[in-house]
């Protein structure tokens, strides 16, 4: 016995050192288990030649959702708003976009949202969905408007989440997204949310690991984007199926003043705005954002 608490020990040790060391790892970890253990599918489908890592849970039968997710982001950023939807009946798939999540990251992919918009097109066609309801938060939301705006036979409803895609230029240091140092990672961290809790110094420090393994990639998707070449504004009036707009009233990185650009250049959008959220409402706001997303899909 005594050998077996002593081995236990070690464990709990090497445990501890290694939470210290990766922390970011272990809580990915802990969230996949977690998936696992509420029964969410994992899967991966290929792509354009490339493995394109996705999340499926609800009714197989039910309508479809898929949620694309951000710059830097994965499809574990939705699964609080997909347990709504989830409950209200529907199919929900969150596919890691390429370079991000658990997909692959080729590198000969430029990353640009041109070219994840066809990744995005290629996912549907690979699942066989034909037509759905489609949403993307931030570069996911961009994605989504190419996707609405060249395919529109295949999105129902379409769902921007304090979305880019207008051609304006960043008020902000887009460097910051590959933060180099524990002091830029609070500097992202409040330009995300509102009153960010302060972020421990080793967790700061993996995050900072993490960032600059990724760096190539948020370079390569961030410079395609500063191009503009890709901006929706003649493309928004174009669209047709109805639109909906989910704003934090205090994103610094897509302002309120761009949701509301968007909600001008489309008549039948609505423009739903909650106070208290950033960049990140569909996590921050879940509780009030959820039945607002379930309500529009149902229309």
């Amino acid at each position: 016995m005594k050998k077996l608490w002593g081995v236990a020990g070690l464990l709990i040790v090497a445990a501890g050192i290694g939470f210290w060391a990766r922390p970011v790892s272990y809580y990915n970890e802990a969230n996949y288990l977690r998936e696992f253990l509420s029964g969410v599918e994992s899967r991966s489908v290929e792509v354009g030649g490339y493995r394109v890592h996705y999340l499926a849970e609800g009714p197989a039968g039910g309508p479809v959702v898929v949620l694309v997710h951000g710059l830097g982001g994965n499809a574990e950023e939705w699964r609080n708003l997909a347990s709504w939807l989830v409950k209200a009946g529907y199919r929900v798939y969150l596919p890691d976009l390429p370079g991000f999540g658990r997909s692959e990251q080729p590198a000969d992919f430029s990353y640009s949202v041109h070219d994840q918009a066809v990744v995005v097109v290629g996912f549907l066609d690979a699942l066989g969905l034909k037509q759905v309801d489609l949403g993307g938060s931030s570069m996911g939301g961009w994605i989504v408007q190419l996707v609405a705006a060249r395919h529109p036979e295949r999105v129902r409803r379409l769902m921007l989440f304090d979305a880019v895609g207008l051609y304006e230029k960043p008020a902000w240091d887009t460097r910051l997204f590959t933060p180099a140092t524990p002091a830029e990672v609070d500097q992202l961290m409040a330009l995300l949310m509102p009153h960010p809790q302060k972020i421990p110094g080793f967790i700061a420090r993996d995050i900072v690991r993490n960032a600059n393994r990724n760096a190539w990639v948020i370079h390569r998707a961030v410079d395609a984007m500063l191009t503009g070449q890709d901006a929706t504004d003649n493309l928004l009036p174009q669209l047709k199926m109805p639109m909906l707009l989910v704003w934090g009233a205090q994103d610094r990185i897509a302002p309120l003043t761009q949701g509301a650009r968007i909600h001008q250049l489309v008549p039948q959008s609505e423009l739903a705005v909650f106070p208290a959220c950033g960049h990140l409402a569909q996590m921050q706001c879940t509780p009030e954002a959820g039945p607002k997303v379930v309500e529009f899909v149902k229309q």
